[in-house]
């Protein structure tokens, strides 16, 4: 299910189709973001109830065919693996059920500071880490505690990557964002 077709007020700044991501090459030919439609509307609940904080969801990433994952993989320093899904085993984006994401302030528009930036290969990454500014932690728990009531649950290692409650129904996927 497409994000944006369930709340256009959903932004997108779809990393992997630009420049601008860990690797300084575009991946996908398309940016657009999916998830399976049970996590699609989780995600659409959590994006209605930032609201009232003057919030909304920016997505970085949704579902994410399996050889981007393999691409992901090989071109990733060992000591920095635990920061990419192992192709052996898929991911839980490639099964639809894992979005990347932050804040965007309602009134400007923009995404709004963490403690790190998105795909940053850092301690500053984990969801624990106690450092940056007071506000940025806020957000990042803000962000944490719409999410977790939806039934997703953060990733320890990048504050932005959620995974729905229900991944393990879904089969690993390598179908290209043209042919959903």
């Amino acid at each position: 299910m497409e994000l944006t077709s369930l709340d256009p007020t959903i932004k997108l700044d779809i990393r992997y189709a630009t420049t601008n991501d860990f690797l300084g090459t575009p991946l996908y030919t398309q940016a657009r973001a999916f998830l399976q439609r049970p996590a699609a509307e989780a995600l659409v609940r959590a994006h209605r109830e930032l609201k009232a904080q003057g919030y909304g969801l920016i997505i970085h990433d949704g579902y994410r065919p399996w050889y981007v994952t393999k691409i992901f993989w090989d071109a990733t320093p060992n000591d920095k693996k635990i920061f990419v899904a192992n192709p052996a085993e898929g991911s839980r984006h490639n099964r639809g059920c894992a979005v990347d994401l932050s804040l965007y302030d309602l009134k400007t528009g923009k995404e709004v500071k963490m403690p790190s930036g998105y795909d940053e290969m850092t301690e500053r990454a984990y969801a624990n880490y106690t450092g940056g500014a007071t506000e940025e932690r806020a957000r990042r728990a803000l962000l944490k505690q719409a999410m977790e009531k939806q039934g997703f649950m953060v990733n320890p290692t990048e504050w932005w990557h959620f995974d729905y409650q229900d991944w393990k129904q879904y089969p690993i996927l390598n179908t290209k964002f043209e042919d959903l």
